[in-house]
């Protein structure tokens, strides 16, 4: 993933990174929290009407140069573009969101990154139960604690690999996808649909998620959602209020 505008200093003082640059698994978990913890997941753009561009220059411009966001192509389309000035070996993988009631097609994107000997599943915009750090595609069926969250990595009949949250004492898949690759342009289709489609909640409310060390803020519609490790808030909002938490939410 290439932008003539991408600069690595500049978005390593984006997501406030000062460790090592090693081309290594711990280099590749560190980058992704940064990042995480960094760049809000949101949706601002099709609240107003936008198809959300997937011009790489764009990309750069709307979360480094103005400090915004984006949603699942944006902020996983920028990490490939770090870890390709880095040096990793990655692919993009087009994913089957699995939380919704009936089967939906594959309009969700993650990164599958070589480091240490292994492939990585990397996702920086998967939203509410969204991973918190890589995991192996070697782990199926093992328990992964990131931070307060439990996730798995397991498989359908069919092949495909699942990843799974476990939210209220179930395990609930959250996405699935073969390991193949796709190319950039293959995203352009499910982009538009989650730009401009009724049924997607991107095109029906306000949507940010700001992830941090210490849990997740989520800001949908006028509804404040804090979940933290001993339990979850919910506070709804007024106009006022929901601008001051959207404007907290993105510094």
């Amino acid at each position: 993933m290439y932008a003539e505008n991408f600069q690595l200093e500049s978005y390593l003082k984006r997501i406030g990174y000062k460790g090592s640059l090693d081309r290594n698994a711990e280099t590749l978990t560190k980058l992704m929290r940064a990042q995480l913890f960094s760049v809000a997941f949101e949706n601002l753009d099709v609240q107003a009407g936008k198809i959300v561009s997937l011009v790489p220059e764009q990309i750069v411009d709307k979360i480094i140069g103005q400090g915004r966001g984006g949603y699942c192509y944006e902020v996983n389309g920028l990490f490939a573009m770090a870890l390709q000035a880095l040096g990793f070996s990655y692919k993009f993988i087009a994913c089957r969101p699995m939380f919704y009631p009936v089967r939906r097609p594959k309009t969700h994107m993650i990164v599958l990154v070589e480091a240490d000997g292994e492939q990585w599943i990397c996702d920086l915009g998967f939203g509410s139960y969204g991973i918190r750090a890589p995991i192996a595609l070697s782990s199926l069926e093992q328990i992964q604690q990131q931070d307060f969250d439990q996730f798995r990595l397991t498989t359908e009949p069919s092949g495909a690999y699942v990843v799974q949250a476990l939210v209220d004492g179930q395990w609930l898949s959250q996405f699935g996808f073969e390991p193949y690759a796709s190319e950039w342009v293959d995203f352009m289709p499910a982009n538009y649909l989650n730009s401009t489609h009724p049924d997607t909640i991107f095109v029906q409310k306000l949507l940010v998620i700001k992830h941090h060390e210490q849990g997740r803020d989520i800001l949908l519609g006028d509804q404040l959602k804090q979940i933290r490790a001993d339990g979850t808030e919910v506070q709804q909002l007024s106009p006022q209020q929901r601008e001051d938490i959207l404007k907290q939410l993105l510094s």
